[in-house]
């Protein structure tokens, strides 16, 4: 289980995330103006369409997927679902600007220790959902052990008891 611990690949930082679009044009009409994330230059040997976008120190692929028409839309926006998440000065800001867009959103509010975390959940062009929020109030604390294997502390007790069972399942 050691093996888990540390930089064993020497990862520096997250680069980039691809998505597949329905259309590229729509997706970078919405990353650059409503995020704020600017076209780059994309490798010219791709033989497929797309765009690269870079802000805030990661870039976003954006890939032209070749059956758009059968690509899924998400309507209903869950804060559970899979996100890219964005750190911001002001949530006031954003939900008005949200808001000035016509962007359907959802707030939502954590709370860890007497601190309090603003979340503000939307979906990009092809249903990829974006959250902003304050989440730089939380601090950043390292687990340890087993309870770093731990999703939350709920699942400490089972995972425990599961833990004997699963070194066996690899022995075999």
């Amino acid at each position: 289980m050691k093996d888990h611990m540390g930089n064993s690949l020497h990862l520096k930082s997250l680069n980039h995330i691809s998505l597949l679009c329905r259309s590229v044009v729509e997706s970078i009409d919405f990353y650059q103006d409503v995020l704020g994330f600017v076209p780059i230059r994309r490798p010219g040997s791709f033989n497929f369409d797309g765009a690269w976008l870079f802000g805030f120190g990661i870039g976003i692929h954006l890939l032209q997927s070749e059956n758009p028409e059968k690509m899924p839309k998400k309507s209903e926006i869950n804060p559970k679902d899979n996100h890219i998440s964005f750190q911001c000065e002001s949530m006031g800001a954003v939900e008005k600007k949200l808001k000035e867009l016509g962007i359907q959103h959802v707030r939502a509010l954590v709370e860890e220790g007497g601190i309090q975390v603003e979340q503000l959940f939307f979906h990009d062009p092809d249903g990829f959902m974006i959250e902003i929020c304050n989440c730089d109030n939380l601090p950043v604390i390292p687990l340890a052990g087993e309870v770093a294997r731990s999703c939350s502390c709920l699942n400490l007790q089972t995972m425990q008891q599961e833990r004997p069972m699963l070194q066996q399942e690899r022995a075999i």
